[in-house]
């Protein structure tokens, strides 16, 4: 399985000529979309999920996500599907598993939305805007590095709580060339303390799971 990162917080994978493409939004640039067969959104904020780009697409990509994000995508042609937590499913070839209901806690005046993690072939767990951790061994982990509601004491003691043979940098798309260098920084340190591969992929860089 190949993995790319995209803009902020998106990825696509690739395995024996299926693409699935992992929270298109608005901060991700085209042509994220192009060639994929199914897409996995974990919630409805719009650096996650651009509906405008999924109504474009082909009428046979299936989607894959929550009720929220689900009834807003209710008239696109494409195949929509929800998930709950605990839930199991093949799409595109890849055997995906579901984990986690809600978001972080972002502002006091703001209401928690729903959100789901999700683990694919159990190799790559991406859980979203939340630091979800799964009742399973996870190999690879895409870790969220920088948002309005995490703090680097957070996103440490999730690196260690999860303990993954690899992790990988999202939701970075709102940080300067300063704020990378303090998650490579960051990363690299963890890295070290946990003998693991921790660090931050490029926008277009990919890498191969085993």
């Amino acid at each position: 399985m190949e993995l790319t990162k995209y803009g902020h917080a998106c990825v696509r994978l690739e395995k024996d000529g299926k693409v699935l493409v992992v929270d298109p939004g608005t901060f991700t640039a085209d042509p994220v979309l192009d060639g994929a067969d199914a897409v996995l959104v974990t919630h409805q904020h719009a650096d996650h999920l651009d509906v405008d780009r999924l109504s474009a697409a082909s009428a046979d990509l299936e989607i894959w996500t929550c009720e929220a994000v689900a009834a807003q995508l209710a008239d696109l042609p494409a195949k929509v599907q929800v998930v709950r937590h605990g839930d199991d499913f093949r799409t595109a070839g890849f055997a995906v598993r579901a984990f986690g209901e809600w978001h972080a806690k972002n502002h006091p005046d703001v209401p928690i939305v729903q959100n789901i993690g999700f683990l694919v072939d159990d190799e790559l767990f991406y859980p979203g805007d939340a630091l979800t951790v799964p009742d399973v061994e996870v190999p690879t982990l895409l870790v969220p590095t920088n948002a309005p509601w995490l703090k680097l004491m957070e996103m440490v003691d999730y690196l260690r709580t999860v303990r993954p043979a690899r992790a990988f940098s999202t939701h970075d798309g709102l940080l300067n060339d300063f704020g990378l260098t303090l998650v490579d920084n960051y990363l690299r340190l963890e890295s070290d303390k946990q003998d693991a591969e921790m660090r931050r992929l490029t926008i277009g860089e990919s890498v191969t799971l085993s």
